[in-house]
């Protein structure tokens, strides 16, 4: 009878591709949260508006439509998108709702007193936000940031049911063949925690460096 070590080579494996789907979709949330956030803050009313929407749309759908959307649905309008590019694409239009609002709760966290401050001493928006606003909401920022990376990457499983050849997707595969379903699926639960354990350890080593930074500054 296999034992749960005998999983952890052949689905390791896929660890690339979840790394891929993880960071790959992290990437892109954050570049789009940046625009979807200052929206989600913008004196025009029907901008702010299109921001709302955006992250309560893409917030009110379980990602799992999204990804059927993104692979199957847009190849029914002759778009193909191949299972990766859906997976990581769609995760991340997700993403960028969800850094939408971290973004904008780092900036709501800086007290206003910074803004008058800089401009005060003559700081152009550009400068202001750059030396004194982005230092600090980085603080904020960072910590549930790296919670929701570590969320993604135990999300970036849903990304099987597409055909995307991470973890899980073998994992099934193997017990498709075998029926072992419980040292499979602890294999791969081990190697989720072997990935994300040290990403955590990463993250709080990091919130400590910039708190003191900001700190000393």
């Amino acid at each position: 009878m296999s034992s749960v070590v005998d999983y952890l080579g052949p689905l390791s494996a896929g660890i690339g591709n979840t790394l891929l789907i993880t960071f790959g979709a992290f990437g892109i949330g954050a570049a789009i949260g940046i625009p979807i956030a200052l929206a989600r803050s913008a004196r025009w009313r029907p901008l702010r508006m299109l921001g709302v929407a955006y992250v309560e749309l893409l917030r009110g759908i379980p990602p799992i439509a999204w990804l059927f959307i993104a692979f199957y649905g847009l190849a029914q309008l002759g778009i193909r998108v191949e299972s990766m590019p859906a997976a990581v694409g769609g995760l991340g239009a997700i993403s960028g709702a969800y850094m939408a609002e971290i973004y904008r709760a780092g900036l709501r966290a800086v007290p206003h007193g910074q803004f008058e401050a800089g401009r005060a001493v003559g700081l152009t928006e550009s400068g202001l936000y750059r030396h004194v606003i982005v230092p600090q909401a980085i603080v904020t920022v960072f910590p549930p940031a790296m919670t929701y990376v570590i969320g993604l990457l135990k999300d970036s499983a849903i990304a099987s049911v597409i055909g995307a050849q991470e973890i899980t997707a073998l994992a099934l595969g193997e017990q498709q063949q075998s029926f072992a379903g419980l040292p499979i699926f602890l294999a791969a639960g081990i190697i989720y925690m072997a990935i994300g354990l040290p990403l955590g350890g990463i993250s709080r080593w990091v919130d400590v460096r910039l708190t003191r930074r900001l700190a000393d500054a």
